[in-house]
């Protein structure tokens, strides 16, 4: 699936691109990521994602594939797999920076492929709780941006709660799933007793 998300920062350009380039500094502003290494192109980490009671927790790597200063255009190719089951996510991720009369506008294109227990959310909530989780990094990008002195924040290492960041949309979805999963058993019941009598 790809999402499209954009957001303004209040910095020059180039203030901008040398910050999101800055893993370590930036890290702290993604819900439920870690970083463990960073050698200046590859960052391996883990992210922990939680549906409802389920917590998943992938570990993988991204890789930046371009990163053209000029253009202000970097690609990132992001995996990962479940550490506790089947699940995969793999993301390509596209981010490009123009010049704003205040700031810098921020554009993310991100095509995405998840298999495993988030996947069955479908496209729909997965894009929700994209727009939301992309929100709070933009806000929490755009406070450290226009800090005057860079504080260190400790990274949030809590998972993802996706039904928490997507809220009523993902408990509507779940509240149908369930109640169409009730009709069907109390249809299923009565036509067994109907067989019995």
């Amino acid at each position: 699936m790809e999402l499209h998300h954009e957001f303004t920062v209040p910095v020059p350009v180039d203030d901008a691109w040398r910050a999101l380039l800055d893993i370590e500094r930036v890290a702290p502003c993604l819900p439920g990521a870690t970083v463990e290494d960073y050698d200046g192109k590859t960052v391996t980490g883990s992210v922990k994602v939680k549906v409802g009671p389920v917590t998943v927790a992938y570990r993988g790597t991204a890789v930046f594939e371009e990163q053209d200063e000029a253009a202000h255009r970097m690609v990132l190719l992001a995996s990962g797999r479940e550490t506790r089951g089947q699940g995969t996510a793999r993301a390509t991720v596209t981010g490009t920076l123009a010049e704003r009369d205040d700031g810098t506008a921020v554009s993310v294109r991100t095509d995405l492929t998840v298999t495993g227990r988030p996947a069955q959310f479908g496209r729909g909530v997965l894009a929700e709780v994209g727009d939301r989780l992309v929100g709070r990094f933009a806000e929490c990008l755009s406070e450290r941006l226009a800090e005057s002195a860079v504080a260190v924040r400790e990274p949030d290492e809590r998972p993802i709660d996706l039904l928490r960041t997507a809220g009523v949309p993902v408990a509507k979805r779940a509240a149908v799933a369930a109640a169409v999963a009730v009709v069907v058993v109390l249809a299923v019941t009565r036509i067994r007793r109907r067989r019995r009598a």
